[in-house]
């Protein structure tokens, strides 16, 4: 599953293999209780890896087990993926972060901000200043998802058609038609609201690059890095090798097999949602991570410059302050205290803030159905973690992962 990486015998990698067992023993008990039906974890160190577990089924019904070619539905770790390509045009000249998001979709020139009223009868108030690219790249943009349920403009979202997932239509132009015509939560700048954003970037690159979004993926990033079984469906002849979608049952908090919203992943979308449309395998994922820890090339494959990758893994949030004094204290794949956001992803900025062992500057992200992956730079350390439930804060499984890395390290 890891051909670009070679296996290292952890002590050398200056893991006590011991302490690496207790992240096997921890994990396997979710499966073996019934709360998740498997996963697939991977941590490497200096480019080699250092620990790998297979647990479960990917099909309880079926009694098909996780192998490594289990393809997984990575919703949100889509966005890194599409910020990356969005910036592969930004090193080629096509735009700058400054830029306001109308130059390429007109439609959001004249969009409208929330400031008071009802569902019913909301009272707006124009742009103070226009959306720019960089908020959409830190979901700044005030723009937000239908599946919050915590401000009257997500009840528009949802009303629009915008709930998980977004409206049947012919295309990504039209996604953004419909998003460009509903109110923003704020001002585009004033605060971070997970949303809809990278969706809207796709649509740039779209713009951009003449292509569609999938077709850029594919020629720019998934092809060059030998990303084989990543693309936004899963081709028929590759339907077995799917993972089943759970959720926790409410009763017995087991997992419980959510059939119809599953079947999505089979179909080609019309629209190409860079926000969360991708599915992926723990070795195509692995590619696209450790492209990232070293600095924007693998196998002799430059996909950005390391100038780049250290840029948009900063914290660009404005002041430099965490997620809990710019954020809306809303649904995120992140905690908020001592984290910041960079171009790609959350970035730890105070680990103690965070309660959190990993290195400052640590990046990643996840996706719904409790996907993750993060890189710590400054102990060069890659991990991913691939299971199928939603939703993600089901259980802490982000937060046990990084503790139960880290404490393994001996150097």
């Amino acid at each position: 599953m890891t051909a670009h990486l070679s296996a290292a015998d952890p002590s050398e990698l200056g893991f006590d293999a011991s302490r690496l067992a207790r992240l096997d023993t921890h994990f396997s008990k979710f499966v073996d209780d019934g709360r998740l039906a498997g996963y697939h974890l991977a941590v490497t160190r200096n480019g080699k890896l250092a620990h790998e577990q297979i647990h479960g089924q990917r099909d309880i019904a079926a009694g098909a087990p996780v192998t490594d070619d289990t393809i997984w539905r990575i919703y949100s770790m889509t966005k890194p993926i599409v910020s990356v390509a969005a910036m592969m045009l930004w090193e080629e000249g096509l735009f700058e972060l400054k830029d306001p998001v109308s130059k390429y979709i007109p439609d959001f020139a004249d969009q409208k901000v929330w400031r008071a009223g009802s569902v019913v009868n909301p009272v707006l108030e124009p742009l103070m200043e226009p959306m720019r690219m960089w908020h959409l790249m830190t979901h700044t943009s005030g723009l937000t998802y239908g599946f919050m349920y915590a401000h009257p403009v997500d009840d528009l979202y949802r009303r629009g058609g915008f709930d998980f997932g977004s409206p049947q239509v012919d295309s990504l132009a039209e996604v953004c038609t419909r998003l460009a015509n509903l109110p923003l939560v704020f001002q585009p700048g004033s605060e971070w609201n997970y949303s809809m954003s990278i969706d809207v970037l796709g649509r740039v690159i779209e713009v951009m690059s003449g292509q569609t979004l999938d077709e850029f993926l594919r020629t720019r990033i998934f092809t060059p890095l030998g990303m084989t079984d990543t693309g936004f469906s899963v081709p028929a002849d590759d339907a077995d090798r799917l993972a089943s979608l759970y959720g926790a049952h409410p009763g017995t908090g087991k997992a419980m097999l959510l059939a119809e919203a599953g079947k999505a992943a089979l179909k080609v979308p019309t629209a190409f949602l860079g926000g969360g449309g991708l599915v992926s395998t723990m070795s195509d994922y692995l590619r696209f991570a450790d492209m990232l820890r070293r600095k924007g090339e693998l196998n002799g494959v430059r996909i950005l410059s390391p100038r780049t990758v250290n840029y948009m893994t900063k914290n660009h949030l404005p002041g430099g302050v965490d997620l809990t004094s710019f954020g809306r204290p809303l649904f995120s794949e992140t905690p908020y205290d001592g984290v910041g956001f960079g171009l790609l992803g959350s970035v730890t900025i105070d680990p103690v803030a965070a309660k959190v062992a990993n290195s400052l500057g640590t990046y990643g992200w996840g996706g719904a159905a409790s996907t993750t992956f993060w890189i710590d730079p400054v102990e060069d350390i890659t991990c991913v973690f691939m299971t199928q439930l939603l939703p993600s804060d089901t259980h802490p499984l982000r937060s046990q992962l990084s503790q139960l890395v880290q404490q393994a390290l001996v150097d």
